[in-house]
């Protein structure tokens, strides 16, 4: 297990010898061909997809983004919300790093980890509703404890897009990436995503350790994941992208301040 304390695993900047994707005939499925031996964790994400019918759930372009930035940064701190086809592909990437899956639905979160126990994974709740979206984006703004420079997460429950009842591990360390593919955002009683966007965005400013926090969001063709990234993640920010995927590399808030706004 990956040391979990705050400070970034130093080893992030230690550059790999790539690994080629080669497809199947399937045109999403894909087998990582490593050019070192293998690690257990590698062995079982290839058994896995090799006998499994389901694919990730991202394109293979979208997925080829995060996966280009984990082959120059693993082993890393990687912090994913969602838990899904795609988990053991995810920690497989980054071997020898610490990989953590947030996952709101109980009975998926078991689902998933019945057939794949080695994940490392939390049962989380979001306190916000998609349809909640606009009064959330105006109240924000009106609370202090939401606003840089006082913006926080642990225990901050006078701002309601803060998660901020998260496991302790999630506050400890430090995210050199964050993959944000969920909470559900498609129907008015679902979570969305804006606790996450808005939270993955204050834990990068957050960062202690060099360098940047590279955050990917999915389906940024809905309204509420677009409106909210640019309000949190910042359109400066945006680096690159494929599909339905962005890509942010967002820096730490000291000697970047911008007191009042996150962008």
């Amino acid at each position: 297990m990956a040391n979990s304390s705050a400070q970034s695993n130093d080893s992030c900047n230690r550059a790999l010898n790539p690994p080629s994707l080669r497809q199947t005939n399937h045109p999403i499925r894909f087998i990582p061909v490593l050019q070192q031996p293998s690690s257990d964790e590698l062995r079982s994400a290839l058994l896995h997809y090799a006998t499994s019918p389901i694919v990730p759930q991202q394109t293979l372009s979208e997925i080829r983004v995060s996966f280009d930035v984990l082959r120059r940064r693993s082993p890393c701190n990687f912090l994913v919300f969602g838990l899904g086809h795609d988990s053991p592909m995810w920690s497989a990437f980054n071997s020898g790093g610490t990989t953590l899956f947030l996952e709101e639905d109980p009975s998926w979160f078991q689902s998933v980890l019945r057939k794949s126990p080695s994940l490392r994974a939390h049962n989380v709740r979001y306190p916000t509703k998609l349809s909640e979206a606009d009064e959330l984006m105006e109240s924000y703004r009106k609370e202090p404890e939401c606003i840089p420079p006082k913006a926080r997460l642990r225990d901050n429950r006078r701002c309601r897009l803060a998660l901020a009842d998260l496991p302790g591990e999630v506050y400890k360390m430090e995210w050199d990436l964050i993959m944000i593919d969920a909470p559900k955002g498609y129907f008015a009683e679902a979570p969305g995503r804006m606790g996450a966007i808005y939270s993955a965005a204050v834990m990068a400013r957050e960062r202690k350790g060099e360098g940047f926090t590279d955050v990917f969001l999915h389906d940024v063709d809905r309204k509420v994941e677009k409106k909210f990234a640019m309000e949190f993640l910042c359109k400066k920010y945006l680096v690159g992208g494929s599909g339905r995927l962005w890509h942010f590399r967002i820096p730490p808030a000291s000697g970047n301040e911008t007191a009042g706004t996150f962008c």
